[in-house]
């Protein structure tokens, strides 16, 4: 779009990009698991043998110190009993706002399935073993980045991030059992888990799963 478009023209074509193209997967909330992280686990698997790209990006959303929102995307690290888990330096920014706030909310997207879902809820820091081992799976590369404790901050002169670089992984290679003490893995426990399955007539299925005294219970929404 040139620079020469007015607002409308720009709102004309954001309306006249297709969404929803499909064929678009069914989904029939009344035959829905009692487990969230079942029928999570099972859209995602439908999502990977399809071949969708980077199936395990999520928005992780949070807010800062000043209750301000944030958001950035992550890779799932994994789904278990606990809840949803992911990982990030706690010197980060998200590493600071879940400190001061320890909730947030993680949103999943499969376009072409025209999937959606969304998940809040209080978020816990693992264990030191669980967290060396989660930073031991990383590439060396992602490692060393993490060794240098400098996430977001501003950087003048990329030479100058690249001999850093270079230390840290040297580093690694003389010591490959080498932790970073503040990388962690977080573990997200959701109280609301809602499925939103688009539809071509806008008239979209949702159903949320809401964590109660006796367990999870499932209610359908308004599209």
């Amino acid at each position: 779009m040139g620079d020469e478009e007015p607002d409308g023209g720009v709102r004309a074509w954001l309306r006249s990009i297709e969404v929803f193209a499909g064929p678009l997967p069914a989904f029939a909330p009344e035959r829905a698991p009692e487990d969230p992280a079942v029928l999570f686990l099972s859209w995602l698997s439908d999502a990977v043998a399809e071949g969708l790209r980077d199936p395990h990006a999520m928005t992780l959303s949070t807010v800062d110190e000043a209750g301000d929102p944030d958001a950035r995307v992550l890779i799932l690290k994994g789904v278990d009993g606990s809840g949803w888990q992911f990982a990030g330096h706690g010197f980060s920014p998200k590493g600071h706002q879940l400190a001061v706030h320890p909730r947030a909310a993680l949103t999943f997207y499969w376009p072409e399935h025209g999937r959606q879902v969304r998940l809040r809820g209080h978020v816990t820091r693992g264990s030191a073993q669980e967290n060396a081992q989660d930073f031991l799976a990383r590439s060396a590369t992602a490692r060393a980045e993490a060794l240098l404790g400098r996430q977001s901050q501003y950087l003048a002169d990329p030479a100058e991030r690249d001999r850093a670089l270079g230390r840290a992984l040297a580093r690694i290679e003389g010591e490959p059992s080498l932790i970073e003490p503040a990388w962690t893995l977080y573990t997200l426990d959701p109280v609301e888990v809602e499925f939103w399955q688009a539809a071509q007539t806008r008239v979209h299925t949702r159903l949320r799963y809401e964590r109660g005294p006796d367990g999870w219970e499932r209610f359908p929404l308004w599209s």
